[in-house]
């Protein structure tokens, strides 16, 4: 069985995953697997559910404890964070987004998996600036939930 090291591309068995329940609820979903010297999430973090050994160490998140606030998502210089609010029939991805054009609210864009593949189009649904990092949240079919991680701007040409 390959691995991300061998792939480049995580899937859900290396990371830790929520439980439904605890994304009904919207929580932060962190796939940093990189053990390198950064902590800004666990710094931003209200509610003390982000947590690390050392400076060198991956950060792990408690699900419970986490309040979906978002606010490391736009901290995390890997763009690493993703926040993940599952609804009935869609799923709320919020991810942080770096190129231009930025979307508006209301934009149908391409919803993008790990691997780099479009998995369907996503309507966009806020659109928020912090930390300099944009912050996007998009709506997409719930089965995709732990497989968007990106989106591209549909080209109106």
């Amino acid at each position: 069985m390959k691995t991300y090291e061998q792939t480049g591309v995580l899937t859900a068995k290396d990371l830790c995953m929520p439980t439904e329940k605890q994304l009904r609820k919207g929580v932060a979903v962190i796939e940093c697997v990189q053990q390198i010297p950064c902590n800004p999430c666990v710094a931003v973090c209200p509610s003390h559910a982000i947590s690390m050994k050392d400076i060198n160490d991956t950060p792990h998140i408690d699900y419970d404890t986490c309040i979906g606030c978002g606010k490391c998502v736009a901290a995390c210089p890997g763009l690493a964070i993703f926040m993940i609010k599952l609804l009935d029939e869609k799923a709320l991805i919020t991810i942080p987004y770096e190129f231009l054009p930025v979307p508006s609210v209301g934009d149908s864009v391409h919803a993008i998996d790990r691997e780099g593949k479009n998995r369907g189009t996503a309507k966009v649904t806020k659109v928020k600036q912090s930390n300099n990092t944009t912050v996007v949240t998009i709506e997409v079919p719930k089965g995709l939930a732990m497989e968007i991680r990106h989106l591209k701007v549909n080209s109106h040409d």
